[in-house]
């Protein structure tokens, strides 16, 4: 952008920040925190349950806890930061998040462990929307904000899988503790590195009153939403309290979006998701998760269970995954953003990732890692990673600086939910397929070894069932990037906000380098 243009008056842009790429690094790093945890707790699980004697109808809340604090408070925890200026959320967020690991790492019984996951979680759902909101406010040019959305998107996509390598590390060498002693340093370097180089854009900030129906509506609502599911996936769609969960959080979120639309202040301004893009890249976004998340549950199962792989080795066994996705984020993602609009990143990004969930489908008890696992880890990395990067990007892209934060959240809660599906309805397909596979086959089996096959089989067989599931959903995903995001390459054009808050398309001045 030219300097007059930067400097014209009444722009929301602002001049570029100078430290803007040491404040990247920083935001990547916490970006990688957050999403390492939603995996590395998982693997330590088994060794924290039998340290704190927790029971196994109980052991659920060490991810049930996180995951209804973050999910339900995420819009909160948006506009916090739009209040409060992000860099202070993010700081706040950050310290928070470092001593409520302090604190479950340090856990001497359940009740201590399942605090702490809340509060990881509360802080998890201040932190993730402020950092994503900062690179929104900091990166304004099309070719800069490519390479750092390009980043993000890999990080976003990869650190899970990262996640299952740590923690097999740290669970099978060290001690379960340290999967949460471990974001101590990364939270510290984080706000350090944040307090001290982060300049926000000067006017980003929304100071309009907190629209308190709008927060206890929508963290209710949305916490009934991800409770619904993981009690749909411990005790089944038919029981009581799932359907009583289901039904209040429609009450709920259909209460919010009437009182969004009539309150001065919204927690959340419709127009934020009614814009095709943006609706585009939420629910895209969202029903692609459904399908990651159901794969790294089956692949984890498939490899520890059926092959006999160690945690260390089954979190190596994804890094195939991880190079695809950086590679599909940093490199192709990057390299086309500004010369072709997101929607054909997007749309091809799913469908390639589409292909190598349909090869996942051929698994059976002695598939080959080389020959089956490696290829298709690789175009689902690289799949997901040339989507994600675009995704990240445009899901923040026309928002007025003061809407960034809700905007990020959004992008949050299309994940959290979407990962709170998915792990729900893909469970409950595979154990469907399982349970019936089991029930045809083992009468036919009259020893001990052939009863364990066809139990072997059997869950083999679950994981497939589903993961047939898990590609229409990627292709769905596609569908709806292809036809409902509409958004030119960003070099060429950007959407930005008028005062109304209406959105239309402005040209964006050539950069000269």
């Amino acid at each position: 952008m030219s300097e007059t243009a930067a400097k014209a008056p009444g722009s929301a842009l602002g001049a570029a920040d100078p430290n803007r790429w040491k404040a990247l690094a920083f935001i990547a790093i916490a970006q990688l925190m957050v999403v390492l945890d939603a995996t590395i707790v998982n693997i330590a699980l088994p060794s924290a349950q039998q340290d704190l004697g927790i029971s196994d109808g109980n052991r659920q809340w060490v991810v049930t806890a996180y995951a209804l604090a973050f999910g339900g408070l995420l819009l909160f925890g948006g506009r916090i930061a739009d209040l409060w200026g992000r860099k202070r959320a993010f700081v706040v967020g950050l310290g928070g998040f470092a001593a409520a690991s302090a604190l479950g790492g340090a856990a001497t019984n359940e009740a201590m462990m399942f605090g702490a996951r809340a509060l990881q979680g509360a802080f998890g759902a201040l932190l993730a929307p402020a950092a994503l909101s900062l690179l929104a406010v900091m990166f304004t040019d099309a070719k800069e904000r490519a390479k750092a959305f390009g980043i993000y998107g890999a990080i976003a996509g990869g650190g899970g899988a990262v996640g299952l390598i740590l923690g097999g590390f740290l669970t099978e060498y060290l001690d379960w503790r340290w999967t949460f002693f471990v974001n101590i340093p990364f939270a510290i370097v984080a706000a350090l590195g944040a307090w001290y180089v982060i300049r926000e854009p000067q006017g980003s900030r929304n100071r309009s009153t907190l629209d308190i129906p709008g927060v206890i509506l929508s963290t209710l609502g949305l916490v009934a939403l991800v409770y619904g599911f993981t009690r749909a996936e411990s005790d089944g769609w038919s029981d009581a309290t799932t359907i009583a969960m289901f039904v209040a959080s429609g009450v709920l979120l259909l209460a919010f979006v009437i009182v969004e639309a009539r309150v001065k202040a919204p927690l959340l301004p419709l127009r934020v998701v009614t814009e095709r893009n943006r609706g585009g890249v939420y629910l895209s976004l969202g029903l692609a998760i459904i399908a990651m998340f159901g794969l790294f549950l089956f692949l984890t199962y498939y490899l520890q269970i059926v092959k006999g792989y160690s945690p260390v080795k089954t979190g190596f066994a994804f890094l195939p995954m991880i190079a695809g996705m950086i590679t599909g984020s940093t490199q192709i993602g990057t390299r086309l953003m500004t010369r072709v609009a997101p929607r054909l990143l997007m749309g091809p990004g799913f469908l390639v990732a589409a292909l190598g969930m349909l090869l996942l489908t051929q698994l059976e008890i002695g598939s080959s890692y080389a020959a089956l696992l490696l290829p298709a880890m690789l175009l689902l990395g690289l799949g997901m990673g040339t989507a994600f990067m675009p995704a990240m990007s445009l899901a923040t892209l026309g928002v007025k600086p003061q809407d960034a934060g809700v905007a990020s959240a959004m992008v949050n809660t299309s994940q959290q939910v979407g990962g709170a599906i998915g792990t729900a309805l893909l469970n409950t397909i595979a154990a469907s397929a399982t349970t019936s596979y089991i029930a045809d086959h083992i009468a036919g089996a009259s020893s001990r070894p052939q009863q364990q096959l066809v139990q072997a089989q059997g869950l083999v067989q679950g994981y497939t069932a589903a993961i047939w599931f898990a590609v229409g959903i990627l292709v769905a995903a596609a569908l709806i990037a292809l036809t409902l995001i509409n958004a030119g390459r960003p070099g060429g054009t950007a959407v930005a906000s008028s005062e109304e808050g209406a959105e239309e398309e402005l040209p964006v001045p050539v950069v000269a380098h």
